[in-house]
């Protein structure tokens, strides 16, 4: 038997780290597993191959398709042979694109149709989190099992020493840092204006880094309008995509990992900031509460830039507080979400399905 990874383009990010972990453990259990994508990106082209080229699979054949964005691949995969695993890493709601990119929109929203459309086709819906088996329930999926994110935390071993030494050098006060796609439901905008009130207010020699690239480009530019009108240009910083040793730079220059999105299916980067000893201040919205646990300080609603700023104040103010949250994020990531827990898990169901 197979079970093979079809994720709809290989590239670097959460969703092809995950697919590549999940086939490198089937292989490692001994059965046979590869990933195929309808793309595969930049330094992963190793690593899958287009779907195109993959032989006429047989009927006891399992497919795990990895969901995340509509995609004419989810199309292609339901008229394949095999049985079907729907891997579920959410789906924004289109609501957050409708404004800025409506092409996004739409193809969120076909998203939300195709995880429908395959319920009838999977024997199982696999999800990163109990939030987002939720959503898959409401999809029509009759068998749901929830297993961790398979992240990869190894690449943050690596430093851009030269990187590291230029962010501490530079350093002035307490320095912020978000993690993720610049995009409308993580809400850079509402992190721009609450440390723009920190700096006011508390430390007016604090930083903000934003790392990672824009989807929509509309929104990176308007975010840097919002920058320029606060007079903020110099001090909040919008990376673009880096590499994994800048990244890892980034994590362990910084003071707090602050996020006030409002729309995550997991949030890898929590565990990434667990990772390199930061605390994390975060909205408490969508899988985020499930993720962080009680390893964190979670903000119940975005009440005032002033609220989250004192909220960040405090934790980066009190030593004996920041200890604990950097102690309890490291026993929370190492009971439930690293390598060998997400492993285990995600192999228990996956053993069921093969026994099936």
């Amino acid at each position: 038997m197979r079970v093979d990874v079809v994720v709809p383009v290989l590239e670097p990010g959460a969703v092809g780290a995950h697919s590549l972990a999940l086939s490198d453990l089937l292989r490692r259990h001994g059965v046979e597993s590869d990933v195929w994508a309808r793309e595969v990106a930049g330094e992963l082209a190793g690593r899958g191959a287009v779907l195109s080229s993959r032989p006429p699979g047989r009927a006891d054949d399992v497919l795990v398709y990895q969901m995340a964005m509509g995609d004419d691949m989810a199309d292609a995969v339901a008229t394949l042979p095999g049985r079907l695993v729907v891997n579920h890493h959410n789906l924004t709601p289109p609501r957050f694109f409708d404004g800025w990119e409506p092409a996004l929109s739409a193809g969120l929203a076909r998203g939300e149709a195709q995880l429908a459309s395959m319920a009838s086709r999977a024997e199982l819906a696999l999800a990163v989190s109990a939030f987002n088996a939720e959503g898959c329930r409401r999809a029509g999926y009759r068998q749901v099992e929830v297993a961790p994110f398979l992240a990869d935390l190894d690449g943050l071993s690596t430093v851009d020493q030269e990187h590291l030494d230029r962010l501490r050098r530079t350093k002035a006060g307490t320095d912020w840092l978000f993690v993720g796609r610049l995009c409308p439901n993580k809400a850079q905008h509402d992190l721009v204006v609450a440390f723009a009130a920190f700096r006011r207010a508390i430390d007016p020699g604090g930083r903000l880094f934003l790392v990672g690239g824009a989807t929509p480009p509309s929104y990176g530019a308007a975010l840097r309008s919002l920058v320029s009108d606060l007079g903020l240009e110099g001090v909040v910083t919008m990376t673009g995509p880096v590499s994994p040793a800048v990244l890892a730079a980034h994590y362990r220059a910084a003071d707090v990992f602050v996020s006030l999105s409002e729309h995550e299916g997991f949030c890898v980067p929590i565990l990434e900031a667990w990772e390199s000893g930061l605390p994390v201040v975060a909205l408490a919205a969508a899988a985020v509460p499930e993720t962080v646990g009680g390893a964190g300080l979670l903000l119940p609603a975005k009440r005032s830039p002033a609220f989250t700023a004192a909220a960040v104040a405090r934790v980066v103010g009190d030593a004996s507080l920041r200890g604990r949250l950097v102690e309890a994020g490291r026993r929370r990531l190492d009971a439930r979400f690293a390598a060998p827990v997400a492993q285990a898990r995600t192999w228990d169901v996956m053993q069921k399905v093969l026994e099936r």
